[in-house]
């Protein structure tokens, strides 16, 4: 299929992704359509075991919805749209059932794992467009280096992070309540 230069929008992405004859997965930022190389193992399987994690973690407190590679835009900017390796949404923003189309908010928590094509850089800049359109936690996973940047929108508006190395644990903080993930469980080679 074709993709022609120009700004695009979440009703056209969704059409693209309708017609498309391949397994091509796109995103969208400032209107600009990003082309989603397919992941690696490594790469599923740690967002395979944090989602198993969110999974095992959230029946008995049924705080939310955890999802896997789910398209979520701002309700107020339709050319914008990210889908995060893993994310979880806290209730009641997480409607019964979700939408069959993207979803119209951010996540509480996104979750982007680094591919062998992702820069830092562009993972912060993924981690400010989220904070700065609701989202609360973004965790940055550094496969290589195994380890964890954890960021947060700062009361200044200032992104702020922290690094959590192999021997620390992610926490779910005030959104997942007593939730803990030893990195050394999410790193096992």
């Amino acid at each position: 299929m074709e993709v022609r230069e120009r700004l695009y929008d979440i009703d056209d992405l969704w059409q693209i992704a309708c017609d498309a004859e391949d397994d091509a997965r796109y995103e969208l930022i400032e209107g600009e359509l990003i082309e989603m190389a397919p992941v690696g193992g490594e790469h599923g399987t740690i967002a395979g075991e944090i989602f198993h994690r969110f999974r095992l973690y959230d029946p008995p407190r049924a705080l939310g919805v955890p999802t896997v590679e789910t398209g979520y835009h701002p309700a107020n900017d339709r050319r914008l749209l990210l889908s995060p390796d893993v994310a979880f949404t806290r209730k009641p923003r997480a409607t019964y059932p979700l939408p069959r189309r993207f979803v119209p908010f951010m996540p509480d928590l996104a979750v982007e794992i680094q591919s062998p094509s992702d820069s830092l850089a562009q993972l912060r800049r993924k981690a400010a467009i989220y904070l700065r359109h609701g989202t609360r936690l973004v965790w940055l996973v550094m496969p290589g280096a195994q380890s964890v940047e954890i960021c947060r929108l700062g009361a200044d508006g200032d992104i702020t992070s922290q690094l959590i190395t192999r021997d620390g644990a992610l926490s779910g903080e005030d959104l997942l309540p007593g939730f803990s993930l030893p990195l050394r469980q999410l790193f096992t080679w």
